[in-house]
């Protein structure tokens, strides 16, 4: 089915980004909040590991044809500079900063959720640009699936009665990248567009 965007889409596909990102974090024991705050938009605590993330959530719908167009994460144009409001909120909320990135096409959609830092040491590119953008293009997502820190990461092996399930994998050092299969975004979206659509009527 062909994708039309209504006049809201964008909007409504940021909110919807940052509610899927939170019900994974919720199922894997964080306890997280949507945050209106400039920098970030969720604060994730796990309680056991006592990690606390700072997340910027970057949601877009890609038509036919556009799927390997970059998303845009931090500009520095026209006197901005999306990077140091993260990193400011991190800090004023002692979180480590983190970056999310949601991309749903006709067919596919996919979860990436890295540190900045591990951004940065891998994906930024040369410094000085007007935007940092994440790439999608096919050899990029083949590293992105390779920068993993496991190798069988797949919708059978997860469960979420044992300690292996899912986001419970983001506790492994902050320079680990998490990129969710298709067959388990599907799973969750049914459920977070149930919660939006159940809090935007009340």
């Amino acid at each position: 089915m062909e994708i039309t965007k209504s006049s809201r889409h964008q909007k409504i596909i940021g909110e919807f980004g940052e509610r899927l990102i939170c019900n994974w974090l919720s199922r894997s024991g964080f306890e997280v909040t949507i945050v209106d705050h400039t920098g970030i938009d969720i604060v994730a605590y796990h309680p056991l590991s006592r990690q606390r993330l700072g997340i910027t959530v970057k949601s877009r719908t890609r038509i036919t044809g556009k799927e390997d167009e970059s998303v845009n994460i931090f500009s520095y144009q026209d006197g901005k500079d999306d990077r140091r409001k993260l990193i400011d909120a991190c800090q004023a909320f002692a979180c480590e900063p983190w970056i999310a990135i949601y991309v749903e096409a006709t067919d596919y959609a996919e979860v990436y959720l890295t540190s900045l830092e591990n951004y940065d040491q891998k994906y930024r590119g040369k410094k000085g640009k007007a935007i940092d953008d994440w790439k999608m293009k096919a050899n990029y997502r083949k590293r992105y699936e390779e920068d993993r820190p496991w190798s069988s990461f797949r919708p059978s092996d997860y469960d979420l009665d044992t300690d292996s399930c899912g986001f419970t994998l983001i506790l492994a050092p902050s320079s680990a990248l998490i990129r969710v299969p298709f067959e388990l975004v599907a799973e969750t979206t049914i459920n977070a567009k149930k919660t939006l659509a159940s809090s935007t009527s009340e």
